[in-house]
């Protein structure tokens, strides 16, 4: 049975002529994949912050990723990260996955770690260290196609610190050339989902500085590249749904890193500073879903540092905190908003979104998660039953 909130909720939305149920509905099909490297220690460039029970290797970061997965039941894939996670026997590892519950995601090339990647990997001067890293991201294709994974999840650290450091056209066909060398090994049922930064490590120039470097780069390459969307890799003050918008139109929304930003890519719990914005993204994501002439096929990943967070409880809080972005979102009724935007009502569309946003979000994702047979409060849930204290023990 319902409880009283959901009841109220339910009411309201039936006087705009939106569905309650299935809104819950949508909920219960929501997947969002999360991080493997988001379950071990981290930090900044200054320290790594080590916490009891942190996951140490592949195995235990998919068994706490089982954790999140159990408690939300929205979370069943997890991205893995090379060489972070790399082990002897992706089929094998593939069958522990499964045994928890999981299934492995997209898989991520690490070309930012070794020394020889300093002045840059694909964009190198030097043929052998560009031919190195082609070779690390075809590794990763193969873990892909045995893993059956659909994403190879691309960022680069690749820029200069310096004017006059590097040609900048020349980096650029280098970069060309690796992806497009790497594009056509990938077999035909995985996507190349190419993410961009526009600043950091490199501080004078990156190579793919932002979505339009990256919509180039996909164009060129063919269909199954299209754009990743990390939410800290912007300038202050970027319009995000506005890029999420465009892309959609264009088909090269691939995918997304959920976090959130306070200055720079502080890589935080997704929502924590800004839930509006997040709100207004997955209203775009929406519209783009209900236009049947749009094509999409869009990741939801998370990619955070939960540096001073509880590894897992911060991970289930960031699913909770894009859940409630999409059931917010889900509350719009899209017909007035159409209306007042044709007639030129701006206050009536821009409060149109307003009575969304707030909406008692957590009565739907409550019910939702009544509906799928899992806690209520899942951190609550998760601290009363004693994983993170056996962890701590086991990992010592």
């Amino acid at each position: 049975m319902s409880d009283a909130r959901f009841d109220v909720v339910k009411d309201t939305l039936a006087q705009r002529s939106i569905d309650a149920d299935d809104v819950v509905d949508k909920l219960t099909r929501q997947h969002i994949e999360t991080p493997s490297w988001g379950y071990a220690d981290s930090g900044t460039r200054f320290e790594v912050f080590h916490q009891p029970g942190a996951a140490r290797t592949v195995e235990e970061k998919l068994s706490d990723a089982a954790q999140v997965h159990k408690l939300t039941a929205v979370c069943p894939s997890v991205a893995i990260h090379i060489p972070w996670d790399k082990t002897d026997d992706w089929a094998a590892m593939a069958e522990y996955a499964a045994s928890l519950g999981l299934s492995l995601g997209a898989v991520n090339p690490n070309l930012f770690q070794e020394l020889e990647y300093k002045l840059g990997s694909l964009t190198h001067e030097d043929r052998q260290v560009r031919r190195k890293a082609v070779d690390h991201m075809l590794e990763c294709v193969d873990i892909g196609r045995t893993i059956g994974s659909t994403i190879l999840s691309c960022w680069f650290a690749d820029g200069t610190n310096y004017a006059g450091q590097g040609n900048l056209r020349r980096r650029k066909r280098y970069m060309q050339e690796g992806l497009a060398e790497v594009y056509k090994a990938m077999p035909p049922g995985m996507r190349m989902l190419l993410e961009y930064k526009f600043f950091e490590p490199a501080f004078y120039h990156t190579d793919i500085a932002d979505w339009g470097m990256s919509y180039t780069f996909c164009l060129k390459l063919g269909d199954r590249a299209q754009v990743l969307v990390d939410l800290g890799h912007h300038p202050l003050g970027t319009n995000i749904e506005h890029i999420v918008a465009f892309l959609i139109d264009e088909g090269r929304l691939g995918g997304f890193h959920f976090n959130s930003k306070k200055y720079a890519d502080d890589d935080t719990t997704v929502g924590s500073v800004n839930p509006y914005e997040l709100f207004l993204i997955y209203n775009e994501l929406i519209d783009g879903e209900l236009d049947d002439t749009v094509d999409m096929d869009v990741a939801y990943m998370i990619d955070q540092s939960h540096n001073i967070k509880n590894k897992i409880e911060a991970m289930i809080q960031s699913v909770e905190n894009i859940q409630t972005a999409y059931a917010k979102a889900l509350c719009i009724d899209r017909r007035a908003l159409r209306e007042a935007q044709v007639a030129g009502d701006v206050y009536a569309a821009e409060n149109e979104l307003v009575r969304a946003f707030n909406v008692d979000a957590m009565a739907l994702i409550r019910e939702a998660r009544r509906r799928m047979g899992v806690p209520e409060d899942p951190v609550a849930a998760f601290r009363a039953g004693g994983y993170a204290e056996k962890a701590a023990a086991e990992r010592a």
